[in-house]
């Protein structure tokens, strides 16, 4: 009976050593995705979100801003071609 009981406790503790190495094993190779995934991501040519928001309103300000110059531009054809009779003169949109 106390062979068996020993055995059966050789046997636990194997097992438990097992797990714990499985376990080990399992972090180690979540740690080692973790890190090729962070590498090449990082080899890409990715910007953070604060760089992306500030790319985007300077893009909206030049839009505005090339808005603002054409509807300038169309409000000086208008009245250069009020002055001269409807023809422009040497000027082609």
């Amino acid at each position: 009976m106390q062979a068996d009981n020993k055995l059966f406790d050789d046997f636990a503790k194997v097992m438990n050593g097992l797990a714990g190495t499985v376990a080990g094993m399992g972090r180690e190779a979540e740690a080692s995705a973790r890190t090729r995934a962070r590498e090449w991501i990082g080899g890409l040519d990715f910007v953070s979100r604060e760089e992306f928001e500030v790319a985007k309103a300077m893009a909206v300000a030049a839009r505005d801003e090339a808005d603002a110059l054409k509807a300038r531009l169309d409000a000086l054809e208008a009245r250069l071609n009020g002055t001269m009779g409807g023809t422009t003169a040497g000027v082609e949109s």
